[in-house]
């Protein structure tokens, strides 16, 4: 499933490439591996369903396919604010099941050396919800936390996601 575009031997970076979309939340930057996005929308309107986690906003229709949408601030447990024009749908592919992930705005397709990846520490991944951390990347003047969406929900969690939609 990899391209050549997604990850490059590189004599040069000692290690392989990997793109990630970056994007924002809270003022925080994260990044997800560029195979998983499918696609990035403008903001739709999302019919709420009832008796869901606080987290899922509802669902939308996408070119016929019903899939539910994750507001990624409620699911880190970040204040919630207005949507905006940067406001944007990330369309990702996670366990074989479409969703979406309401971000605050979308960066930017970087390329990073798998070994500018390092382990979260100890005190931020030890929590529960922040098993989804997959590293972080110390870029400059920024630090980009790496998200495992596929570590992100529970096995009931992605059952309760399938029914939805």
């Amino acid at each position: 499933m990899e391209t050549a575009l997604t990850k490059v031997k590189s004599e040069e970076f000692g290690g392989e490439l990997i793109q990630l979309v970056s994007f924002n939340l809270e003022k925080e930057e994260y990044g997800i591996n560029v195979l998983m996005v499918r696609e990035i929308i403008r903001m739709l309107n999302i019919t709420r369903v009832p008796n869901t986690p606080h987290y899922v906003e509802g669902v939308i229709n996408l070119r016929g396919k019903v899939i539910p949408i994750i507001n990624l601030r409620k699911k880190f447990d970040l204040m919630d604010t207005e949507y905006d024009k940067r406001t944007r749908i990330m369309v990702m592919e996670v366990v074989g099941e479409l969703m979406g992930f309401i971000v605050d705005e979308v960066s930017e397709v970087i390329r990073i050396s798998e070994k500018e990846i390092q382990p979260p520490p100890p005190v931020v991944s030890s929590g529960i919800e922040q098993e989804c951390m997959a590293g972080v990347i110390n870029q400059a003047e920024r630090l980009l936390v790496l998200l495992d969406l596929e570590k992100m929900f529970t096995a009931d969690e992605r059952r309760l996601f399938s029914n939805v939609a």
